[in-house]
């Protein structure tokens, strides 16, 4: 699958530059003259037809529908590489490469099953060569730290808030994170309810879409992972995103429902 930047239309985060602007905006034009199929990841789900009128649409459409236990995600280690801010956005790439990732989360109460309104969710995770915004000394060297790391520089790449919507929604425009020694691919997250921290986890990929993935440009010469997810000490199944390829928008959208105890 070749690489390629976000093309598709913002919606209330505005983009880095004018330059960006004008590429999306002529992307969003060029979407809404034809519809996209996407590939539905279950088996027997057969194909989805949406109609693409931009991002948020082809977001909206293209992620399963939550499943019909209301369980309580598990909680999973925050790593060294959090950092505390309030970037409220959408598009969190920062001119960062690599293959677009539409991140779609929703977020429910797991003792009544209803949506979250108003809930913040933090997301941050690695780049395409595995390294983090903020710390100057790349990719780690192994895998997980016990211990919290302190920021190095001001960068932010990769990090971000959004608050849910009345679906318990949120979306982060993205991109596919890269991996580092001793762990499989992931991306951070938090949810905070009233300003209560009530969820730290992580979610994961499937491997044979990882494997795909870093065969090409932005992550080729960064190698294949060294870490499956049944070879991580961390890796949670209950924390499988769901996948979806855009044949139209080169690139993945990704969802998963977070179950959190608001008390």
């Amino acid at each position: 699958m070749p690489e390629t930047a976000w093309i598709v239309a913002p919606m209330t985060a505005p983009p880095s530059s004018p330059r960006r602007l004008g590429d999306l905006e002529r992307a969003g034009r060029e979407l809404r003259r034809r519809e996209v199929l996407v590939a539905a990841g279950a088996a027997g789900a057969g194909v989805l037809l949406v109609s693409a009128r931009g991002w948020a649409s082809i977001a909206r459409e293209a992620v399963a529908a939550p499943a019909a236990s209301c369980s309580l995600s598990k909680e999973l280690t925050e790593g060294p590489y959090w950092i505390d801010g309030t970037l409220t956005r959408r598009d969190i790439t920062e001119g960062r490469r690599g293959v677009p990732l539409a991140l779609v989360l929703t977020v429910r109460d797991a003792a009544t099953c209803k949506m979250i309104n108003g809930a913040d969710v933090e997301v941050w995770h690695s780049d395409a060569a595995g390294a983090y915004s903020g710390f100057s000394a790349g990719p780690p060297s192994r895998g997980p730290a016990l211990s919290a790391a302190t920021p190095q520089s001001s960068q932010r790449f990769l990090r971000g808030h959004q608050v849910t919507d009345a679906r318990g929604r949120v979306r982060f425009m993205t991109i596919y994170p890269g991996w580092y020694q001793g762990r499989t691919p992931h991306i951070h997250l938090k949810v905070h309810v009233g300003g209560n921290e009530v969820h730290t986890g992580q979610v994961f990929f499937p491997d044979r879409t990882s494997a795909a993935v870093y065969r090409t440009k932005r992550y080729r010469s960064h190698g294949s992972a060294d870490t499956s997810n049944a070879d991580d000490s961390i890796y949670e199944p209950g924390s499988l995103l769901k996948l979806r390829r855009l044949s139209g928008a080169k690139g993945y959208v990704a969802a998963i429902t977070l179950g959190v105890e608001q008390s």
